[in-house]
């Protein structure tokens, strides 16, 4: 079933590897669906840092999937492929993608859709996909984060930042952040961080181990490098640590003996790659775990600025600038 879809769209390609200028609109042929999904005529796809790697040549995209960037979409649902019966041509949805974002019309698969939380503009709900099921899925599915226990999350002024503090919160947990400005620690403890600490002026074990009294029980970590060893120093005991992303590199040279004496757990992902049913299951979660937060106004998108879809390049530009805090969106 689909209304009618014209044969080709407008997109923003990745031209080669290097830096924002790369980016250029361009056109293609609206894609096709396979079994179980569906096609979306996007109004706004979230901009993330996986685009900025994959744009540098850092993160090519899984077999298969589409080489446009763009993780995270709303729309309408133009078209179902057949086997699909719990979604409908005109229903409005946010979908996680493994790439195809940055265009006007995207694949997705009909059990990585959800439905779009009443009161959220498009725009909002396209800055939620890619954020929530990560940090779904690392923070209480690998973590196992619980209520009354401590949390820890470094870059709390982004978009994984954003949302790991009010789950997190929202959930039960005390949470503590790390940002680089007086203005991204005021705006994490806004969203509920009980400590925001400036990397840039304080040592982030030290406070940890001041204000908790030993450690943390959970950190989620996007840095990577040198923050490894010190992840493990700012642990409570039987603590868990995940890594999503390693912004300084992801070689270390690691003294093993703490984890052994502390019985940690040291564990990370990746999300992209990862089979459609196994993020059926974590968007299965957020509908009924988040969501009904989400409407509640409990837990939201934290949005910083949105673009025009011809403008990805200055939207990458910012995302590099780590001036923004919250989401970046493109509008279409």
């Amino acid at each position: 079933m689909s209304v009618n879809i014209p044969q080709e769209m407008t997109v923003v390609e990745i031209t080669e590897a290097g830096s924002p200028d790369v980016l250029k609109p361009a056109t293609r042929a609206v894609p096709e669906m396979g079994e179980g999904e569906v096609l979306i005529k996007v109004v706004a796809a979230g901009v993330n840092r996986p685009d900025v790697l994959q744009r540098q040549g850092a993160y090519p995209p899984p077999p298969g999937a589409s080489d446009i960037p763009g993780l995270e979409i709303a729309g309408s649902i133009v078209a179902v492929s057949d086997d699909v019966t719990d979604l409908s041509i005109g229903d409005e949805a946010m979908a996680l993608v493994t790439g195809g974002g940055y265009a006007e019309y995207c694949t997705a698969p009909a059990a990585q859709c959800l439905p779009i939380p009443a009161g959220l503009s498009m725009s909002e709900a396209a800055a939620i996909p890619e954020t929530f099921f990560t940090v779904w899925n690392n923070v209480f599915d690998r973590s196992g984060l619980k209520a009354g226990e401590s949390f820890l999350v470094h870059g709390g002024s982004s978009g994984i930042g954003t949302t790991a503090i009010q789950l997190a919160k929202a959930f039960g947990a005390t949470v503590y952040a790390t940002a680089g400005s007086a203005e991204k620690c005021k705006a994490c403890e806004d969203l509920g961080a009980v400590r925001a600490i400036n990397y840039r002026e304080e040592d982030f074990v030290s406070v940890i181990k001041e204000v908790t009294g030993g450690g943390v029980n959970v950190i989620l970590d996007m840095v990577g490098g040198d923050y490894y060893a010190r992840n493990i120093k700012a642990l409570a005991p039987d603590g868990r640590l995940c890594n999503i992303a390693f912004l300084q590199g992801s070689e270390v040279s690691l003294n093993l003996m703490p984890m052994m004496l502390k019985r940690l757990t040291l564990t990370g992902s990746t999300l992209r790659a990862m089979p459609v049913p196994f993020k059926a299951a974590i968007a299965e979660n957020l509908r009924t775990k988040v969501w009904p937060m989400i409407e509640a106004g409990t837990v939201k998108p934290v949005m910083h600025s949105s673009f025009a879809l011809a403008q990805a390049s200055e939207a990458h530009r910012l995302m590099e600038s780590n001036a923004h805090i919250g989401k970046i969106v493109l509008t279409v």
